[in-house]
């Protein structure tokens, strides 16, 4: 969410690449969650870190702790961290899990908008 999320609102200013520790596909709630948003995700993928090793970064934004703690070092690289829910962890009948997804897609959205997408 937060690729796609960086690259809609401010992606003029960055072009952000995302990858997972674990990486297990793309979970069904959150593209429809963010299709609700007109952000289409049903043609991305989910990409393990190991496909970055040896690239540089300007940034390395990890949105978990357990990422953060398992992240190899990008060279270059100035790191920025926050932790949000982890969608694949929630339950609840289909409705209960859309919601819970949804809060988490308004917070990495407003945390993009502060962090990256604001002037100056």
């Amino acid at each position: 969410m937060a690729e796609a999320l960086l690259n809609k609102l401010c992606g003029d200013r960055y072009k952000a690449k995302s990858a997972g520790v674990t990486p297990t596909g793309l979970n069904p709630y959150v593209v429809k969650v963010m299709a609700e948003i007109g952000i289409d995700l049903s043609t991305h993928r989910s990409k393990s870190i190991l496909e970055f090793q040896g690239k540089t970064f300007d940034y390395v934004v990890t949105v978990c702790d357990a990422a953060r703690e398992a992240c190899p070092f990008f060279p270059g690289q100035k790191e920025i961290s926050k932790s949000f829910p982890d969608p694949s962890a929630f339950t609840g009948t289909e409705e209960q899990i859309l919601q819970k997804v949804r809060v988490v897609r308004d917070e990495i959205k407003d945390w993009v908008e502060r962090t990256f997408c604001k002037e100056g």
